[in-house]
């Protein structure tokens, strides 16, 4: 139903609209400018309509097939971009006043070095892409070892070191800069001030974060071995099935078409009006309410279909992880999106449309907090910024809640072939009834992973900064190692779901394990390493009279259940 209304609506949008009112833009007369031929759409009381332009004493820059006047007066700036329609195609207004301040801060330096270099960027984000699937790789093996070197190599890698040597190296680091810029003043080369610091600030800043991260390691090294063990539980379930590995980049190019179709269809609806007149020969293509409601429900189409992928990804690696060490069942991962295609797709897609629902609730409430916060102080103005504030902390809350639920549920689901509702039920009851667990598991494992990403991150701007520092045309040096931090960490992060996903996966298999078996009469399906992880991670916790007793595995050890 959601879908026909979307279409429908889409349908109407191309009736009254033109794309290239968009693309090139329109005029006064409300005709597409560089076209002969008047609007489709044109008033009966248009006849005739004239407009001397006579701009040419100001100078002018192409942005999007656009001529824009150099002026820097903000309300003319503005004031164009609203008439040329960009400002109603990227339909929030503070990222067109960003882009406004960049414009007249960097101008085009920024765009110059995005396009001398972007090849570097590609050629960096294929390096973390190799690199992380190298880590993973190592991890189906070597996991013990691939679970300490995050926790105590990040630093050390960089600067080439040991990890007795990695704090050392970079407080001695923010010397040697220090030093360094000295000597290249007394030879008398032209170094600016502000780049000086720039560089000194950033090392300064390098180093507390290495003491920061030093101190938390110190911390947390025992819960860091206690993970070990579970990371172990799935680089063997991984080990097994290394496909899994190359599942987000199936979801990603899903996602790519999903936005891609979204942003063509934003063009369309953001193209669309009737032709109004405003004043004698100034016209414009005003939004019915039809228009701007299938605004929101093309933004809560989006948050559907990508959260719709993301479940499905969900769902395939918990089918497979739940199953991939029963000797009767073959091919776990075909049979895993067998299954997904066959009768988990409506589970996939209520649970997406919860979380799309609360998402663009979210948006709603920011939208409008925003436009508060524009309106003059009073007292019923600061009440409605509290409401607001109030309302948007406690639906990212539940936003947060509900992603905890809904990766859960597709597990269950891919287990048992329950319905979301009744997985989400049986979830939510295995995740109260082990908080304490569950707080230990995660808190420890998304702190290694966390660590691991910044890993790529660290690799991948060293080696970018490696092939940068030598270009002397490069404008801002900052721009293509944030780029490439950015798509590294972006990389990082879709692959390590995979991670985390079977993670959570072996977990809830544990707490099905203690509630079906008692570890006697029906002997437990977990392996011993795992057993023994949970009731370590009890005792380095002090965690001993909240969760109930576990017994030590007998002679089934399996991977999972």
């Amino acid at each position: 139903m959601c879908v026909g209304l979307q279409c429908f609506l889409i349908a109407y949008c191309v009736h009254y609209g033109d794309i290239d009112r968009v693309i090139h833009g329109y005029d006064n007369c409300g005709s597409v400018c560089g076209s002969k031929q008047t609007s489709k759409s044109s008033s009966k009381q248009m006849e005739t309509c004239y407009k001397s332009i006579d701009n040419t004493q100001f100078g002018s820059n192409e942005f999007l097939n656009r001529c824009l006047p150099s002026s820097k007066k903000t309300q003319a700036f503005q004031a164009f971009f609203t008439k040329a329609g960009i400002k109603d195609f990227f339909m929030v207004s503070p990222l067109f006043y960003f882009f406004t301040a960049l414009h007249q801060v960097f101008r085009q330096e920024i765009c110059e070095d995005f396009n001398d270099y972007w090849k570097v960027l590609i050629y960096m984000g294929a390096i973390s892409l190799g690199k992380l699937h190298l880590q993973l790789l190592d991890s189906l093996h070597f996991s013990n070892i691939f679970d300490l070197v995050p926790a105590l190599s990040i630093p050390g890698r960089a600067a080439g070191l040991d990890y007795p040597d990695w704090s050392v190296s970079c407080l001695s680091g923010t010397q040697h800069l220090s030093m360094g810029v000295k000597e290249l003043q007394k030879e008398d080369m032209e170094i600016r001030s502000e780049e000086v610091w720039t560089w000194l600030g950033l090392a300064i800043g390098a180093t507390c974060a290495t003491v920061i991260l030093t101190l938390i390691i110190c911390v947390m090294i025992k819960r860091i071995k206690l993970v070990i063990q579970l990371f172990e539980e799935a680089g063997k379930a991984l080990a097994a099935m290394p496909l899994l590995l190359f599942e987000p980049i199936l979801t990603f190019m899903w996602i790519i078409g999903v936005l891609s179709l979204c942003a063509y269809l934003c063009l369309w609806v953001s193209s669309s009006g009737r032709l109004r007149m405003k004043r004698p020969n100034i016209y414009y293509y005003k939004k019915d309410g039809l228009m701007e409601a299938t605004k929101v429900l093309n933004v809560f189409g989006m948050f559907w279909m990508c959260q719709f992928v993301v479940g499905c990804q969900h769902l395939v690696i918990a089918g497979a992880v739940s199953k991939w060490n029963k000797s009767q069942l073959s091919s776990p991962i075909a049979r895993s999106f067998y299954n997904l295609a066959r009768f988990h797709l409506g589970s996939v897609a209520l649970g997406s449309f919860c979380l799309a629902t609360v998402q663009i609730l979210r948006l709603i409430f920011t939208a409008m907090q925003r436009m508060v916060t524009y309106q003059s102080n009073s007292h019923l103005v600061w009440l409605a910024k509290t409401c607001l504030c109030l309302c948007n902390c406690c639906f990212w809350l539940l936003d947060r809640v509900l992603n905890v639920i809904s990766r859960n549920a597709y597990i269950l689901t891919a287990m048992y072939g329950d319905s979301f509702c009744r997985a989400g039920k049986q979830a939510l009851a295995h995740l109260t009834a082990n908080p304490l667990r569950v707080a230990a598991i995660n808190s420890v494992g998304d702190f290694v992973l966390f660590l691991a990403k910044v890993l790529v991150v660290a690799c991948s701007v060293a080696i970018g900064s490696y092939f940068l520092k030598h270009k002397d045309n490069l404008h801002h040096y900052w721009v293509p190692l944030a780029l490439i931090g950015l798509f590294s960490y972006f990389i990082a992060h879709c692959f390590m779901t995979v991670y985390e996903m079977t993670i959570d996966t072996i977990f809830m298999c544990f707490c099905e394990d203690c509630e079906l078996n008692d570890g006697a009469s029906r002997p437990y399906f977990m392996s011993r390493g795992l057993m023994e992880f949970v009731e370590d991670s009890k005792n380095a916790s002090g965690f001993h009279a909240v969760d109930p007793p576990v017994q030590p595995a007998t002679a089934k050890e399996e991977s999972t259940t």
